[in-house]
C-alpha cells in the first residue's frame, strides 16, 4: 500500500483496524498488554480495488477456509495447502490451467479481500429481491397522522420495482391489509388486548392452510366477519400467501398508496385524561410472523412509524391513566418501572424470531412523549436496525432520515440484511466474541476462547441488517504458552479470515 493510500485510508482495502500491529505470542506477553487484543471489521466497506469473482469460492475440505495468497500452492500437482490447519486440497478440474505465471485472482498477494458473486446456477434458489412490510401507527392527531402517511408514500417511490412490500397499521387493534385484491379493501383484524401465539396469527391470516377470518371493508358486504377458505395465487413463489400480502412494488406501491389515503385516526373513544390504546408490540409480532411465513429464511426489513407509547397488550411501558408517569431513569435504576421487565422480555422473544428468519427492525420514532425504546432497544441491537427519534414526523430529522433509507446512488446507505459471518484463525488464536449488532449462531471449534464477551462462544455469527459504515470489535485470547514450538508448524505466522455472506 502507498503511504498516500495509508494516509487517507488507514483500513485499507480490508477494512479492518488492529489494536496492535504486534502480536504476542505467549499467554505471559498476552497478559502484559493493557489493550485487549482486538480487530474492528468493515464486513461489507466498499473499496474500488476490491476484485469481484463470478463464481463460488474453492474452501478447505477440513476448516472451510477460502483460498487466499497466504497458502502454500504446488503448482505441478494441483494442490493448496490451507495455512490454518494445513489440510492438502486438490485444485477442482476447472483450475488445471493455473501456473506459476497464470494464477487466479485469489492467489493474488495484493488481493486479501475478495468479493464473490454465485451464478444463480451455483445456488438453490435465485437471490431474492428487497422485502419491506411498513408499519404504520394511527394513534395519533390527524396532522402528524398526515405527515406519516405522506413519507411512507414517498418512500414506495423510491423502492426498486421488484422490491416486495406489504403494509400494517395499527392502532387499539392491529390490521394486515390484504394486497391481492385491488378492487377490494380487506384488512384482517386482531385485538390489542389479546395474547396471541405466532401460530394463532398465522391461522386467521390463512398462512398455515388453515381457515382464515377477517373483517372486509368495502364491496358492499358490510363490516360482518368473513370465514372461508383463503385462496392466493402461487405465481411460482414457494408460498401463495406471498401474492396477499406482499406484492411488487410496481403493483403494490398504488394499492399501499391508495390504502394509506384512506386511512384515519384510530377511531377507538379515548376518555379524558386517559392515553390512547395502542398495541406497538402485537403490531410488530404480527408483521414478523407474516414477512416469515410468506418468505420464510430470507430476510426482511419491518419498518415501523410509532408516534406514543405502547399501552395495550404485549410490550406495554405504561397504563392508559394520564396520572401514571412514564418510567424515568431512576425508575429503571431502582428497578421501579412496573412494566419494563415484562416488555423487555416479550422483545428479547421477538427479536429471537426476526433473527431467526434474518429480519430487521427498523423505528422511527416521533412524538413529545417516551414511546419506550428503551424496551425495544434490545430487538433493534440484535438485528442490526436503525432508530431514529423526532418531535414530530413533520421535523425535517424524520423526514430526511427516512428519505435516505430508502434512496440510491452515492448518498445510499448501502443497506443489506440476512448476512452471516464466519471466522477461521489460526491455531494459537482463539475468539472471545464480538461486540456489536449482531447474534450467536452457537457454531463451537477449535477458536472459540473458553472465556466469552459480547457474542461469544462461537465463529459464526448472524448479521440480521448491515450497511458500508457496519463496524464489529472481534476480542481474540492468546492460546499458546511459552513451551509451544512453532519450528514444526508449516507457517510460524498467525493468520485471521472472516467469511461475509
Amino acid at each position: 500500500m502507498s503511504t498516500e493510500m495509508a494516509n487517507t485510508d488507514p483500513e485499507g482495502i480490508d477494512g479492518v483496524r488492529m489494536t496492535w500491529n504486534a502480536w504476542p505470542r505467549t499467554k505471559v506477553d498476552a497478559s502484559k498488554c493493557v489493550i485487549p487484543i482486538a480487530a474492528s471489521i468493515s464486513p461489507i466497506r466498499p473499496h474500488p480495488h476490491i476484485p469481484n469473482n463470478p463464481y463460488a469460492p474453492l474452501r478447505c475440505k477440513t476448516c472451510s477456509a477460502v483460498l487466499n495468497p497466504f497458502c502454500r500452492v504446488d503448482f505441478s500437482a494441483l494442490i493448496w495447502i490451507c495455512p490454518f490447519c494445513f489440510q492438502r486440497n486438490h485444485f477442482p478440474h476447472h483450475y488445471s490451467g493455473i501456473s506459476e505465471t497464470n494464477v487466479p485472482a485469489e492467489l493474488y498477494p495484493q488481493y486479501t479481500t475478495i468479493e464473490y458473486v454465485i451464478p444463480t446456477s451455483d445456488i438453490h434458489h435465485a437471490l431474492p429481491q428487497p422485502v419491506y412490510v411498513f408499519v404504520l401507527d394511527t394513534c395519533m392527531i390527524e396532522e402528524e397522522l398526515r405527515f406519516a402517511k405522506l413519507a411512507l408514500q414517498q418512500a414506495l417511490e423510491f423502492l426498486p420495482e421488484n422490491a416486495l412490500v406489504g403494509f400494517v397499521s395499527f392502532g387499539t387493534q392491529v390490521q394486515v391489509h390484504e394486497l391481492g385484491y385491488s378492487d377490494v379493501s380487506k384488512v384482517y383484524v386482531f385485538q390489542g388486548s389479546k395474547e396471541m401465539t405466532k401460530d394463532h396469527v398465522l391461522n386467521q391470516l390463512g398462512l398455515l392452510g388453515g381457515v382464515a377470518s377477517g373483517r372486509r371493508v368495502g364491496g358492499g358486504t358490510g363490516q360482518g366477519f368473513q370465514k372461508g377458505v383463503a385462496h392466493g395465487h402461487g405465481g411460482g413463489f414457494p408460498n401463495s400467501g406471498i401474492t396477499r400480502f406482499l406484492l411488487p412494488a410496481s403493483e403494490g406501491a398504488y394499492i399501499i398508496h391508495s390504502r394509506v389515503e384512506d386511512l384515519g385516526t384510530d377511531k377507538w373513544p379515548v376518555a379524558p385524561g386517559h392515553r390512547s390504546l395502542r398495541c406497538t408490540g402485537l403490531a410488530l409480532s404480527v408483521a414478523s410472523g407474516l414477512l416469515g411465513a410468506c418468505l420464510p429464511g430470507t430476510g426482511g426489513r419491518v419498518v415501523a412509524l410509532v408516534g406514543g407509547p405502547c399501552t395495550e397488550g404485549h410490550g406495554s411501558i405504561v397504563s392508559q391513566d394520564l396520572t401514571d408517569p412514564v418510567r424515568s431513569h431512576k425508575d429503571l435504576d431502582k428497578d421501579a418501572a412496573l412494566y419494563f421487565r415484562k416488555a423487555v422480555q416479550f422483545y428479547e422473544e421477538l427479536s429471537k424470531q426476526m433473527v431467526n428468519h434474518g429480519q430487521v427492525l427498523d423505528l422511527f420514532a416521533s412524538a413529545l412523549d417516551q414511546v419506550g425504546v428503551a424496551e425495544m432497544k434490545v430487538i433493534i441491537e440484535r438485528t442490526g436496525g436503525l432508530v431514529v427519534l423526532a418531535e414530530s414526523f413533520g421535523h425535517p430529522v424524520f423526514r430526511d432520515s427516512f428519505k435516505r433509507v430508502f434512496e440510491n446512488g452515492e448518498e445510499a446507505l448501502g443497506l443489506s440484511y440476512n448476512g452471516t459471518l464466519e471466522m477461521n484463525c489460526s491455531k494459537d488464536i482463539k475468539i472471545q466474541g464480538i461486540i456489536g449488532p449482531c447474534t450467536s449462531l452457537e457454531k463451537k471449534g477449535p477458536a472459540v476462547a473458553s472465556t466469552p464477551i459480547g457474542q461469544g462462544n462461537t465463529t459464526a455469527w448472524k448479521l440480521c441488517g448491515l450497511d458500508k459504515d457496519t463496524c464489529l470489535t472481534v476480542l481474540f485470547d492468546i492460546s499458546s504458552t511459552d513451551r509451544s514450538d512453532h519450528s514444526g508448524t508449516l507457517n510460524p505466522q498467525l493468520y485471521i479470515q472472516t467469511l461475509t455472506r
